[in-house]
């Protein structure tokens, strides 16, 4: 067993890091950052990109314990736990459930960065969604990347090198990761989470290989349930008042989605703060720290606005496969269908529209993805959309 051993459908990549790792007892080259990403050679910034649910953050702590473990990241140690746990006392990370990542985040992150390592070779700083800087943020790590410690690395995750400056991406050394086929997040359901063959195959399709979701999927029944709805919604619409309708249970159907993810991690952190706060179970909260407890529940309240709009990505992510479907059908490509269970439902939507209106469908739902992600209303966003969906499929008139 060893670190990489949970990673999938990555197989270059985790060469190039498995080689680096090896070779981490030399000097760090602080002038490989451009060099191909089939060198083995260690560098102190790198750059993982890939779309979401590649695997980014999984394979960075991979990294990060084969850097930090006295057996090159063998899994079970006492290094490779505290680096699962985001314990290990020379791992530092820095993730963000909100929009963006602040300035005061990144200052602080920079600033423990300068510090020697206390128990292993090397310091690791992870920025997990480094895309999620601004300009004036990146440049304070800028700094930091230009002038490392001799035994510190960087590791940043970003969906693509273009999500950061130019300057930051001239500093790091840049590993691309590709999306894992089906097969490949099922074997890892299989293996990793013991769900069975064919209910890890379902969930590794209708998640388009989102191992993340893939996961939730296969081991959460009202994730199952949420998805199955939202199909069913669109489905169901024939004309406006239905579009209307539609849109107001998407956005509950998304809603309830992110409260699901949201609430059992929110009364575990409260729980856990309150315990390092020395408050017992049921006892007040004294005078002198409520301003702690207060800090922790606004934090979770701009986390709550964050999952409630990846909850609405998700709907909007898995329509766009049931027309993608569709497509498919119409135009006979004769590919395989994400959505297998629902086969007659499709072969019906595919019956009554055109391929162009299907693709008009599929742009107005990318639209009201990029909407939402500039804060537009969403319940506006999804009725629009709605709308644009019943113009499409009453268009082909019956004979």
């Amino acid at each position: 067993m060893s670190v990489w051993d949970e990673l999938t459908g990555q197989s270059e990549a985790i060469d190039v890091f498995r080689a680096a790792a090896s070779g981490a007892a030399a000097p760090v080259d602080h002038t490989a950052t451009h060099a191909s990403t089939g060198s083995g050679a260690m560098t102190h910034s790198w750059l993982i990109t890939g779309p979401p649910g590649s695997g980014r953050s999984n394979l960075a702590y991979a990294f990060a314990a084969a850097l930090l473990c006295r057996n090159g990241g063998c899994g079970v140690c006492a290094d490779c736990r505290q680096v699962a746990a985001r314990t290990h006392p020379d791992l530092a990370v820095l993730s963000t459930d909100r929009v963006i990542i602040s300035i005061e985040e990144v200052r602080t992150l920079v600033s423990s960065s300068q510090y020697s390592p206390s128990v292993s070779r090397y310091r690791v700083m992870v920025i997990e969604d480094a895309d999620r800087m601004a300009e004036r943020t990146s440049n304070v790590l800028l700094k930091a990347l230009e002038e490392p410690p001799e035994r510190t690395v960087w590791i940043l995750c970003a969906p693509s090198e273009a999500d950061l400056l130019p300057t930051v991406r001239s500093r790091v050394r840049s590993v691309r990761l590709r999306v894992p086929s089906a097969t490949d997040v099922a074997g890892l359901l299989e293996r990793r989470d013991g769900v069975e063959p064919q209910t890890a195959v379902r969930a590794a399709r209708e998640a388009q290989s989102h191992i993340g979701m893939a996961h939730r999927l296969a081991t959460n029944v009202d994730a199952r349930q949420r998805r199955a709805s939202t199909l069913s919604v669109a489905l169901g619409i024939r004309s406006v008042p239905d579009a209307i309708m539609g849109a107001a249970r998407l956005l509950e159907l998304a809603k309830a989605d992110a409260e699901a993810i949201t609430e059992e991690r929110d009364a575990e952190e409260r729980e856990s703060t309150l315990r390092s706060l020395g408050v017992e179970p049921g006892q007040a909260v004294p005078a002198a720290l409520r301003s702690q407890v207060k800090t922790l529940e606004e934090d979770q309240k701009r986390r709550a606005t964050r999952s409630l709009r990846d909850g609405i990505d998700r709907i909007l992510v898995d329509l766009l496969s049931l027309y993608r479907d569709a497509l498919l059908i119409q135009l006979g490509a004769g590919l395989e269908l994400i959505n297998v269970a629902i086969q007659g439902e499709l072969d019906a939507l595919a019956e009554r529209t055109e391929p162009a209106e299907t693709l008009a469908v599929m742009d107005a739902i990318a639209i009201a993805r990029r909407r939402i992600s500039h804060n537009v209303t969403p319940a506006l966003s999804l009725e629009a959309m709605l709308i644009t969906l019943t113009h499409s499929t009453n268009r082909k008139a019956t004979p």
